[in-house]
């Protein structure tokens, strides 16, 4: 039973890793560059549903759609504004622009007053609730994690499966160039990206803000999202989810069982492990390159 309730646990976990994942995946397979503002994005998805619900007094059921779609334009407008006049520049400059965005997203929230420096509780109507099965006790949060991940993931499925838009990012994503002669938007499903990538990050902020509280340096857990998107594969999607439950769990385990610190290394060695084994991830693509 107790194996159950880490495994539960570690899957609960795993699934916002795997969502902030999403977003790195999203970004790298339309325009094959690496966003490190992810894990702010997601706090800023955070702050807004706090605001929301808090501030505007919106109820919890009109705050949460509003604080995702409201990132999702932010996501757009951030790609327009800043992103989209840097592109085909350097990999390495792009890449510092987004941690320079994240940076400038969390010293703009630090300085709200009485907000940006505080501890916040997002006021959830399924807060402190838990479901017993015998022994194993599963709280709701974590059962609102897992439901809302499983479903969003199937939303993306048959969205990129099934409808014009996920259908023409997806031959954008392969080639570019090829998509814009065959008259496929590439600069506009660019920025939507952005914006889809902005949203998803928003959900992860606001499935995971109940359980560890909302504040300015939440967005620091991007920095182990990022290692699920590499054992999943980078251009993997599904491998995006696999790599976050896989990393998920492996630090709920060994925060039990191993010594105190292994926890936040856990990650890491798995990364390595992967590297080693496997470089391209369970579910990359082996790419080969003529020179």
């Amino acid at each position: 039973m107790q194996l159950l309730q880490l495994l539960i646990s570690g899957v609960a976990q795993g699934c916002i890793y795997g969502l902030i994942a999403l977003g790195f995946v999203l970004i790298y397979k339309a325009t094959e560059t690496v966003s490190f503002a992810q894990g702010d994005l997601m706090m800023v998805g955070a702050f807004g549903g706090l605001a929301a619900m808090t501030m505007l007094g919106f109820p919890f059921w009109l705050s949460v759609p509003a604080a995702i779609i409201g990132m999702g334009v932010f996501g757009v407008v951030l790609e327009r504004v800043v992103i989209r006049p840097i592109l085909g520049q350097p990999a390495f400059s792009i890449v510092m622009l987004t941690i320079g965005v994240g940076y400038t997203l969390r010293g703009l929230i630090t300085m709200l007053p009485n907000i940006g420096t505080e501890t916040h509780t997002l006021p959830v109507p399924y807060a402190n609730e838990v479901l017993r099965l015998g022994a194993l006790v599963v709280s709701a949060e974590q059962i609102v994690v897992i439901g809302s991940t499983s479903i969003l993931c199937a939303g993306l499925f048959a969205m990129f499966r099934y409808s014009k838009l996920g259908i023409a990012m997806q031959a954008s994503s392969q080639n570019q160039l090829a998509a814009y002669y065959m008259g496929i938007p590439v600069k506009r499903l660019n920025g939507l990206v952005w914006g889809l990538a902005a949203a998803v990050a928003a959900v992860a902020g606001l499935l995971l803000a109940p359980i560890t509280f909302v504040h300015a340096n939440m967005g620091f857990i991007g920095l182990k999202a990022f290692p699920a998107a590499v054992v999943g594969g980078f251009g993997s999607l599904p491998g995006a989810i696999v790599g976050g439950l896989i990393i998920g769990i492996v630090e709920a385990f060994s925060g039990f069982y191993l010594p105190e610190g292994f926890k936040d290394v856990a990650p890491y060695i798995v990364v390595l492990i992967m590297l080693v084994l496997k470089p391209n991830g369970l579910f990359g693509e082996t790419l080969r390159k003529k020179v």
